[in-house]
């Protein structure tokens, strides 16, 4: 009781300065999320999801300072794509910087938009609610009730070409949130492209629904300011034979967590998560992943990779819910980190809770340093010792990598970590 009140006064403390957004469309779902966060209270390292993490500085009344990470003349990750673009500048919508928000088989829309906006109201907050169960995650109730901008997008058929998702840093104290709802409707396919560190911090949260026979594909990059600190949750929610596939790079950065909430609601529906992490020094990343199976014939990966030196700490937290009646279910989880001396750490906590008989689930969770044969068999074949520590760490995020199925957009992946190995070699 104690511990519960100490969260709730927290909470007071942390919102008392914020103006709950009075958008007619969204205040019922606001209001609704305010009092499930008033019950619960922010969270603190004493609950079981968070013993890895600390969330002071998620929580705290104001953000840490984070300096904007001065970029060079290198270019910005997908800027080869055909793409339509869409800005953010520390949490406001960029109109000036942005492509016109008009694409074929899409519908995109400002949170803030008056009007009643019929699907987004249908679903805004929506996954969020049913993710608290059966574990709370009170900084995604807070941002449903607080956030101030995202956009809206809906999409009706194949989309002419990906939305890129921009995230510009400007202001040293920005406190960013941001929230999102993606509909895809049957037979409808997009891809959500999404880049930069957007804040001092950042709370993000994406609502992602797939009807029958819709595909989802979702690629973005963290980094590169290495003060920020940002929480992200993606809820989601499959039905029948839909496809949901998310991959997740991260460069840097004081503290991230991205947590991916998936729910199979319909037969044979497929859902891919995936993440590499490379962190040097004051560097904390944790990937947590709950997915629930409550449905038959469904395939769910979990792969994640992370290459952490210099004190850097990774954390993993997956688990597959297999629900009874959810037979045939094919579930797969690992999680790997490459140790690159002996100073950092790698935390994981891999589960799996079943209630079908006729089932094929694994999770494996492995860390360790360079294989010394490997390395040699490299440098016997004139390869310089720094670049064949490079092209093994690259070899070790492959897996992760190849669960991006647009080529292009894979390979661009690849050139972001050859080129941060690169201005990492020697550190």
């Amino acid at each position: 009781m104690a511990q519960l009140q100490a969260k709730q006064d927290a909470l007071a403390l942390r919102i008392a300065g914020l103006d709950l957004p009075r958008a007619g469309w969204s205040a019922p779902a606001r209001a609704d999320a305010l009092t499930r966060l008033s019950a619960m209270g922010l969270p603190s390292k004493r609950d079981e999801y968070w013993r890895y993490t600390d969330p002071t500085s998620l929580t705290a009344v104001a953000p840490t300072v984070a300096a904007p990470f001065a970029y060079s003349d290198e270019k910005m990750v997908f800027t080869d794509i055909d793409r339509l673009r869409l800005v953010f500048v520390d949490g406001v919508f960029d109109a000036d910087a942005s492509d016109d928000p008009v694409l074929a088989g899409v519908e995109i829309t400002r949170l803030s938009a008056s009007g009643d906006l019929h699907w987004a109201r249908d679903l805004y907050g929506v996954l969020e609610t049913r993710g608290q169960t059966p574990v709370q995650r009170p900084l995604a109730a807070m941002n449903t009730a607080f956030a101030t901008d995202g956009v809206m997008i809906r999409a009706t058929g194949k989309a002419a070409k990906p939305v890129y998702l921009v995230y510009l840093h400007k202001s040293n104290t920005s406190d960013v949130i941001l929230h999102h709802c993606i509909k895809i409707e049957a037979g409808a396919e997009l891809t959500i492209l999404e880049n930069g560190p957007a804040a001092a911090r950042l709370n993000k949260v994406m609502e992602v629904e797939v009807a029958e026979g819709g595909k989802f594909h979702h690629i973005r990059t963290q980094g590169r300011d290495h003060e920020r600190r940002a929480v992200t949750h993606i809820f989601a929610r499959l039905a029948a034979n839909a496809l949901f596939k998310s991959f997740t790079l991260t460069a840097n950065g004081h503290l991230t967590r991205n947590e991916a909430i998936i729910e199979f609601a319909g037969d044979d529906a497929v859902a891919h998560v995936a993440g590499a992490a490379v962190g040097d020094g004051a560097f904390h990343h944790d990937d947590t992943v709950f997915v629930t199976h409550d449905a038959e014939r469904c395939e769910s990966r979990q792969v994640f990779k992370k290459v952490l030196k210099n004190g850097a700490i990774g954390v993993f937290q997956g688990k597959i819910l297999v629900k009874a009646g959810a037979q045939k279910t094919d579930g797969y989880q690992i999680s790997q980190a490459l140790m690159l001396d002996g100073d950092s750490q790698f935390l994981a906590k891999p589960e799996l809770e079943i209630y079908a008989d006729d089932v094929v689930c694994s999770h494996g969770s492995t860390s360790g340093a360079i294989d010394e044969a490997a390395l040699f068999y490299l440098q016997s074949r004139g390869v310089p010792k720094r670049a064949a520590q490079s092209l093994l760490v690259l070899a070790f995020l492959a897996e992760a990598i190849a669960e991006i199925e647009d080529t292009s957009l894979a390979d661009d992946i690849r050139i972001r970590m050859e080129n941060w190995l690169t201005r990492h070699e020697g550190k």
